[in-house]
């Protein structure tokens, strides 16, 4: 494992090299929350890309291949098309907004009144998001090192703390481009290949299992279209994958670039199936589901290859978990405690030193956080139904419904949220019923609250009318060539 073990110190050392350069670039809150807003098209769908595809997409993903064959590519699939809808329909816009959070894009719609309220509940989604990442790190170093859990998740957690901290976005967009490009390496081009030679090809594979490891529909309808509400809908308003919108350098590239990253999703999701179906084959019987993926990496994979691999699982972990990590404290600091405090002007290196502030805060409670629970996929789903349930009517109503008013709003958040968290006491974490119920609840108070209140002043609607054409606004200051 020696070989193994360099390439994943070598590829440690050099997040944290890059943390450090990031560091140098982050001048202004514009350069340390959105990279400046200048990402081209290449570097914007890399780090789109590496952002959503997680360590739930990667050891998750194969998990699910193990356990229904293809069909367990839809959890992963269903993102893709979450970021394609995104790409397609939404980004341009959003990136002309020259905001820096989903709370600020409210607050122009509808007028400066749904914003804390709403930041609440985007602040305890990208705490969990985050925090389900961080868990992850026990589960790839204790294949690595068999180390102890909560050493592990120290480990793992300081490193993205510390480059994430140091260089802001920058940081974590030269991190995700690298982490891109390991996990597109060991995921797709080597783990991949080797897991359908290893398991006799597909031939091979369908003669050992049942037929309904290769039915596209085998994990059940009812399933996918929780997967549908639960994953497409929420890349379509978390902050983490708004904050990413926002570093494209124009809504061109936040269009296309979003679009190649969408696709790439696609094809990830379906490596990840074919994996665990070949795992199958290979280990008809282990015990746990997601011990699949690192099962054939440590048995089936030669030295060097496995180090690169298991280094392609970490890309994935750090990548979602800095990116949750940054918008986690975005949110915190521009939506939470700038408004319980009241807003001050702020030079730019005050605001660089107040946000790294905050990142350093976040990523200790989440790392304190991960180490107290031990269920990813409960605190994953508690995220994404507070998300859908309490956000998804009011930002998509915003975007869409001229008619939407603050006050319906404000009540489909709180209604939406109150609702989803209720029916989990009732129903369980994991029951389909209250991001189906808590998204019901959230729409139709939203629709009758609206109507039952003045419409929204004529100057906010033109405002932001005139921010959505990217005429509004004042432009980000160009930083001088360095």
């Amino acid at each position: 494992m020696a070989v193994d073990y360099t390439v994943i110190v070598v590829y440690l050392a050099g997040m944290l090299a890059m943390g450090w350069w990031g560091m140098r670039r982050a001048k202004s809150k514009s350069e340390f929350l959105v990279a400046g807003r200048r990402l081209g098209p290449a570097m914007y769908s890399g780090t789109m890309a590496a952002i959503v595809l997680g360590g739930a997409s990667t050891i998750g993903g194969v998990g699910l291949g193990y356990q229904y064959g293809l069909s367990g590519a839809w959890m992963v699939f269903t993102i893709g098309l979450g970021l394609l809808a995104l790409s397609v329909f939404f980004s341009a816009r959003i990136a002309r907004l020259k905001v820096y959070t989903v709370s600020e894009m409210l607050d122009l719609r509808y007028g400066g009144r749904a914003g804390i309220i709403s930041g609440v509940v985007m602040w305890a989604y990208t705490l969990m998001l985050a925090v389900t990442s961080t868990i992850a790190y026990a589960t790839i170093f204790d294949v690595l090192f068999d180390m102890n859990r909560t050493l592990a998740i120290i480990l793992g957690g300081s490193i993205v703390v510390a480059y994430s901290t140091l260089g802001g976005m920058w940081s974590i967009t030269l991190t995700d481009m690298v982490q891109f490009v390991v996990k597109t390496i060991g995921v797709l081009l080597l783990l991949l290949p080797i897991a359908v030679v290893k398991a006799g090809g597909f031939s091979e594979m369908k003669a050992k299992l049942p037929t309904e490891y290769f039915d596209p529909l085998g994990i059940g309808g009812e399933t996918i279209f929780t997967y549908v509400l639960i994953y497409t809908f929420g890349m379509l308003i978390g902050q983490d994958i708004w904050q990413r919108v926002f570093t494209a350098r124009s809504d061109t590239t936040a269009k296309w670039g979003g679009t190649v990253a969408g696709t790439y999703c696609l094809a990830y999701a379906l490596a990840g199936a074919v994996i665990g179906t070949a795992a199958k084959v290979l280990y008809p019987n282990l015990a746990n589901a997601d011990d699949a993926f690192a099962t054939i990496v440590k048995d089936e994979l030669p030295v060097g290859v496995r180090g690169l691999v298991l280094a392609a699982a970490l890309a994935a972990v750090m990548s979602t978990s800095s990116g949750a990590l940054i918008a986690c404290a975005t949110v915190a600091n521009n939506d939470i405690w700038s408004r319980l405090r009241g807003r001050t002007a702020e030079g730019e290196h005050d605001e660089v030193q107040g946000n790294r502030a905050f990142i350093l805060v976040m990523g200790i409670a989440v790392i304190a956080t991960a180490i107290a629970l031990n269920n990813v996929v409960e605190a994953l789903t508690v995220a994404y139904n507070l998300l859908v349930g309490g956000l998804l009517v009011p930002i998509l109503g915003g975007l869409l419904w001229k008619r939407g008013t603050a006050q319906g709003a404000l009540a489909a958040v709180a209604v939406g949220g109150l609702a989803v968290i209720g029916l989990m006491a009732g129903y369980g974490i994991l029951a389909n019923e209250p991001v189906y119920y808590g998204l019901l609840a959230s729409l139709v108070v939203y629709v009758a609250v609206s109507l039952a209140t003045p419409a929204t002043d004529t100057a906010v609607l033109e405002a932001w009318r005139e921010r959505l054409a990217g005429r509004g606004g004042v432009p980000e200051p160009v930083p001088a060539p360095r």
